[in-house]
């Protein structure tokens, strides 16, 4: 399915991008169990959710702590087994509640959010999945760790009692998006981590192929977003 075909219910286009993702992880000698699906329902209300988890799916995604503080807390009444992840920027200001509402958190990328997130943690036993988003296309306006300060940036979190699971990246648009995938794969395995959060409607079946455990699907899921 690509990012286009977004016909039929919610419960068709599940299954489709779930079959997708066997088919790919298949080709390339994967297990399909080590691959969670995260359901981008960023911009999108309970409404148009609730379909999804009626249909089976629990992993979903976010882009703003806030956003999310409006709607989850409703929707996890209904569905105690909801697992949700931070995929988008994190500011500094928003990590104790990040930390208190989500169950893991994508875009470690700077010291200032180490930092806010160690102070987070002293307060709580709550422990969210980490991911370091790396600037995997130099493009200082996503955000992310440069590249060639990864290894320090990881000896930093660790330092400050934050165990990273696994890195993050987003290509640049209107590319091929392999080479950055196996970059950061490359980037992962020399650095001993085991997670790989990275790819998107449009390129989550080449994801797949070059060993994402976390794909990030919206649009193929919801169709386009809203506001």
């Amino acid at each position: 399915m690509t990012a286009g075909d977004i016909q039929g219910t919610p419960e068709t286009r599940l299954e489709a991008v779930r079959e997708t993702m066997a088919r790919a992880a298949k080709k390339a000698g994967r297990d399909t169990g080590e691959i969670e699906l995260i359901a981008i329902s960023k911009t999108h209300d309970a409404d148009a959710i609730r379909p999804l988890l009626d249909a089976g799916q629990r992993v979903f995604g976010e882009n703003r702590v806030q956003e999310a503080q409006a709607k989850w807390p409703e929707l996890r009444d209904a569905y105690s087994d909801v697992e949700l992840h931070l995929v988008g920027q994190l500011q500094s200001n928003k990590a104790a509640d990040a930390v208190e509402l989500f169950d893991a958190i994508h875009s470690v990328d700077r010291p200032s959010l180490v930092k806010a997130l160690k102070k987070a943690f002293a307060n709580t036993e709550r422990r969210p999945m980490l991911f370091v988003q790396v600037d995997i296309g130099e493009e200082e306006q996503k955000g992310g760790c440069a590249i060639d300060a990864l290894p320090a940036f990881l000896d930093r979190c660790r330092e400050a009692g934050l165990e990273i699971a696994g890195l993050m990246c987003v290509p640049p648009l209107d590319t091929e998006p392999a080479p950055y995938f196996a970059l950061l794969a490359k980037l992962a395995k020399e650095n001993r981590l085991a997670a790989l959060s990275m790819g998107m409607s449009g390129d989550y079946e080449t994801a797949v192929m070059c060993g994402a455990t976390h794909v990030r699907v919206g649009t193929a899921l919801f169709g386009a977003r809203g506001g």
